[in-house]
């Protein structure tokens, strides 16, 4: 088990390097997307439309953040649980998307999907959403605004701690 710096977005070179139990900071863009979001990322990717980001890389953080106190560019900004996007996960790494971030368990098919496409799987401590917020410096939606918090947003985080899950290798810590 290591501790490594990662800028994002991520790229191959930066996921082969990542092993599970890897403690990791995250330092760079990445999008925050729930249930909702998902099933029309998901739909828009079934009857060929436009996804409103470039997913080509990018990582996904499975956090629908309460409102932001005065001061502060975000609040609370937990992790979600994972599972709930596991219908949609497949796909969306199929089409480029290479990181996610939550926490608990992903399904067989989520799994055999990060082996196969080269991508990877970050949990966030639950419970610390307060202090998760402290390492994001920027919030703003990008799509979906009448999903409330559900909307998608592009954060820039600086040092977003994080614990590799499920590697490209097929390591996965809730074995």
């Amino acid at each position: 088990m290591q501790e490594k710096h990662i800028t994002l977005p991520l790229n191959e070179e930066s996921i082969k390097s990542l092993r599970v139990g890897d403690k990791v900071f995250l330092t760079g863009t990445l999008y925050t997307a729930r249930d909702a979001a998902h099933k029309r990322l998901y739909d828009a990717l079934q009857e060929g439309k436009d996804f409103p980001f470039d997913i080509e890389g990018q990582t996904i953080y499975y956090m629908g953040p309460s409102p932001a106190r005065e001061g502060r560019v975000i609040g609370s900004a937990g992790p979600t649980t994972s599972s709930r996007m596991d219908v949609y996960t497949p796909a969306l790494i199929g089409k480029g998307l290479k990181g996610m971030i939550g926490k608990g368990k992903r399904s067989p098919e989520v799994l055999e999907a990060v082996q196969e496409y080269g991508a990877i799987y970050f949990a966030a401590t639950g419970g610390a959403g307060a202090l998760l917020s402290k390492c994001i410096t920027s919030a703003e939606v990008v799509a979906y605004d009448d999903l409330g918090t559900e909307a998608i947003r592009r954060l820039a985080v600086e040092n977003f701690p994080v614990i590799v899950a499920a590697d490209c290798y097929g390591g996965y810590i809730y074995k």
